[in-house]
């Protein structure tokens, strides 16, 4: 079946896991009680506290809420209103020309000659979609939120789950055959896989561990290079 789509990650496959440990999550550590003071009262803002409540099953204080959200910035959690509310203060930094969005030099390039092939262009973070288009809006290659068709985070599923994958095929109209799916964690390929789509291993640095079962590149250079 004719490849008609690629899904990529973000981390460790367009952009560097450095940007965004080092600078993403600490400025959204540093900026999250203050933020969340300014914006109190706002609708999407009681959402957010409202869904931390139901996930800890208990009433927060905004303060309370505030420590929870701190936390799971510190372990790294993959949850929808963390990442909401994160997306929300890198808007603010990106306005504010504090944050400049990371990506690997051959991304755009390749990203671009893909696009010009014809192919549908989607990505799938656990960021939220938000802090997505912020991303590639923002680089110093210019806009690149043009060459795609749509994004996806964790409300349709955690990465390393099939069904997630399924959903995208599904919300894309897409076959599995039809999409490729870059990214540097052989857990989130491995369920892409099983859901049918086709998977290739980015391995930028010595931080990524190899999984043998799947097809892989250094960089975006040689794939679906022609």
């Amino acid at each position: 079946m004719t490849l008609r789509a690629v899904l990529t990650d973000i981390e460790g496959t367009t952009s560097s896991i450095d940007f965004v440990h080092r600078t993403l999550f600490p400025y959204a550590r540093q900026h999250l009680r203050a933020f969340l003071r300014a914006q109190a009262g706002q609708t999407q803002i009681q959402q957010i506290i409202d869904d931390v409540e139901a996930l800890e099953h208990c009433d927060l204080s905004l303060d309370d809420a505030a420590d929870v959200l701190e936390q799971w910035i510190d372990e790294d959690r993959k949850l929808t209103p963390l990442k909401t509310l994160q997306g929300l203060i890198w808007r603010q930094g990106y306005a504010a020309g504090e944050l400049k969005g990371h990506v690997y030099p051959d991304t755009p390039e390749a990203l671009r000659r893909w696009h010009a092939q014809g192919l549908k262009l989607f990505v799938y973070s656990s960021g939220s979609v938000e802090a997505q288009q912020l991303i590639f809006g923002h680089t110093d290659y210019g806009d690149l939120n043009p060459l795609f068709s749509g994004y996806f985070d964790t409300r349709v599923g955690p990465k390393r789950a099939a069904a997630s994958y399924r959903e995208i095929l599904r919300l894309t109209g897409h076959a599995g055959a039809e999409m490729l799916f870059l990214s540097d964690v052989g857990e989130e390929l491995d369920a892409a896989r099983a859901a049918g789509l086709q998977t290739l291993q980015l391995i930028r640095d010595d931080k990524t561990i190899p999984s043998p079962s799947h097809p892989q590149a250094r960089d975006f250079a040689g794939v679906l290079a022609g």
